[in-house]
């Protein structure tokens, strides 16, 4: 193991949208890891409500001006870009009980195909616990005000799109 590896974080996701509950995740990992890389996945199973392109602007223009972090994108296997990447460390947020079996099951799975890989469990401000993408989603697409729920260059990008 090279001693970089343990200080870089990856916290993937799709991010579609990113929401406030995200941000609060990537605040409390770059109290714990000096770099932390935040990694939009490009899913072509799901049909996604902003491309993946303007994810990744989005969330550059709500966090990357924090120091250590970096925003880009990948797509194949989580553990293929961790060796590319430099990271050891996959950032997961734990929202409730109901998001651990999964998130094990995925953590597991990420240690088999990479024995160096090693999953965080972050818990997100009480707050946010509700709060995930796709509640976001469905809330905005039924014409609901989401602006307490996303960073504001989220909040602009939704706004400018048609329903």
């Amino acid at each position: 193991m090279r001693p970089h590896h343990a200080l870089a974080a990856v916290y993937p996701g799709s991010f579609d949208p990113m929401h406030l509950g995200h941000v609060d995740i990537i605040h409390r990992a770059r109290a714990v890891f000096p770099r932390v890389i935040v990694a939009v996945l490009q899913n072509t199973d799901k049909a996604p409500l902003l491309p993946v392109a303007t994810r990744v602007e989005l969330i550059a223009k709500s966090v990357g001006e924090l120091p250590g972090v970096e925003v880009t994108s990948f797509s194949g296997l989580l553990v293929d870009f961790m060796r590319q990447s430099g990271a050891r460390v996959i950032l997961r947020g734990m929202r409730a009980v109901s998001d651990f079996e999964y998130e094990f099951q995925i953590a597991l799975m990420n240690r088999r195909l990479w024995s160096e890989a090693e999953t965080v469990f972050l818990t997100p401000n009480e707050e946010f616990t509700y709060l995930s993408s796709r509640v976001v989603k469905e809330i905005w697409q039924l014409g609901g005000d989401v602006s307490g729920l996303v960073p504001p260059a989220v909040h602009a990008a939704l706004a400018a799109l048609a329903r």
